[in-house]
This record gives C-alpha cells, sequence and structure tokens, in this order.
C-alpha cells in the first residue's frame, strides 16, 4: 500500500487572491496568523503524511478550493534493517594478552528495569573515595637542542638595525612646459 505526503510551499492556484487565500486556510485549520505566516515563508511544509490515495485526494481538492496550490508526493520508502544480536561469550576469541573483565548481572527492581535483565555489560566498578581517577601521565624529557652558535646582545642594546630610508626620488620635470 502506498502512502503519500500532502506538502505546500506557499503558492497559491491562479487567479486567487493571497490575503483570501489565508483566511481559507486559516478557518480550514482553526489557526492563528502566525501559523499561517509559518505556511506562507516559501518553504516547503508537509501538511500531513501517512495518507493513502484517497485520503490524499480529498485533502488536495480541500486545499485547492481554499486556493492553496499543494503537492501530494509518494512518502519515500524506508527500509527497516534487522540488527543482528550480540557475539555470544563463547563466540568471542580470548586472547592471553587481555584482561578478563568482569561482567556485570543486574536484578530487575521494576517494570522498567527488568528490559535491562539480560544485558552483557562491563563492570566498571567504584573507585574508593578520594581516589583519583585520571591517569598518570608519562614524564616528557625536555628535548636537546644545540645552542651553542647562538650569543646574546650586550644589556641596553637594539637587538636590531634600523635601515636609513632611502632618499626619495624626484621625477625630472624639465621637459614639461605650461602652456
Amino acid at each position: 500500500m502506498s502512502l503519500f505526503e500532502i506538502a505546500f510551499s506557499g503558492e497559491v492556484v491562479t487567479g486567487a487572491d493571497e490575503a483570501q487565500v489565508r483566511a481559507n486556510l486559516a478557518r480550514l485549520f482553526q489557526a492563528d496568523e502566525k501559523r499561517i505566516a509559518q505556511l506562507f515563508s516559501g518553504r516547503r511544509v508537509i501538511i500531513k503524511n501517512r495518507l493513502d490515495a484517497a485520503a490524499a485526494e480529498k485533502y488536495r481538492a480541500a486545499l485547492t478550493n481554499a486556493g492553496a496550490r499543494v503537492e501530494v508526493a509518494p512518502m519515500p520508502i524506508v527500509e527497516e534493517i534487522d540488527l543482528a544480536p550480540p557475539p555470544a561469550a563463547a563466540e568471542k576469541p580470548s586472547t592471553d594478552a587481555s584482561p578478563v573483565e568482569k561482567r556485570v548481572s543486574v536484578a530487575p527492581r521494576d517494570e522498567v528495569m527488568a528490559a535491562f535483565m539480560n544485558v552483557d555489560a562491563p563492570d566498571f566498578g567504584l573507585a574508593p573515595v578520594g581516589a583519583d581517577l585520571q591517569d598518570q601521565k608519562a614524564e616528557v624529557a625536555a628535548p636537546k637542542v644545540d645552542l651553542s652558535q647562538l650569543t646574546l646582545a650586550p644589556v641596553g642594546s637594539d637587538i636590531g638595525e634600523e635601515k636609513p630610508e632611502a632618499p626619495a626620488q624626484v621625477p625630472d620635470t624639465s621637459h614639461l612646459k605650461l602652456v
């Protein structure tokens, strides 16, 4: 069964007065002027979705009679995907180098928690009060840089030398005459 959606982009049918169409839609949707202004913003607004063909045609006819130009489009098909169940503990490859994790089993205290009864989660545990939770950072050794070729300027001296300004070049105007 195909499902349809009704979309409106703020366009009116040919020969219709926009103010009259706004009033018709306000009466049809029982909406205030603010909501009607949102419909006429120029953006494509989905008015109704998940309609069968007969209901979509009924909406289209009612909105066209009100003076609104609407688009009836089939809804995009959303494919449902079944997720694979999580691998069982027996299927997990075991390596000697990996640490063994403790697992938590939760006893449900009410209906909501009963949904989490068969959750396989690692036991992170709780740290004792006052324990530092951040791992210690390794000390970083300062890089060894050879600075023997560098020297320091004496105290009070300028680090950079000022470059003398180049004298301005005066153009030769001897060949020009005033007429």
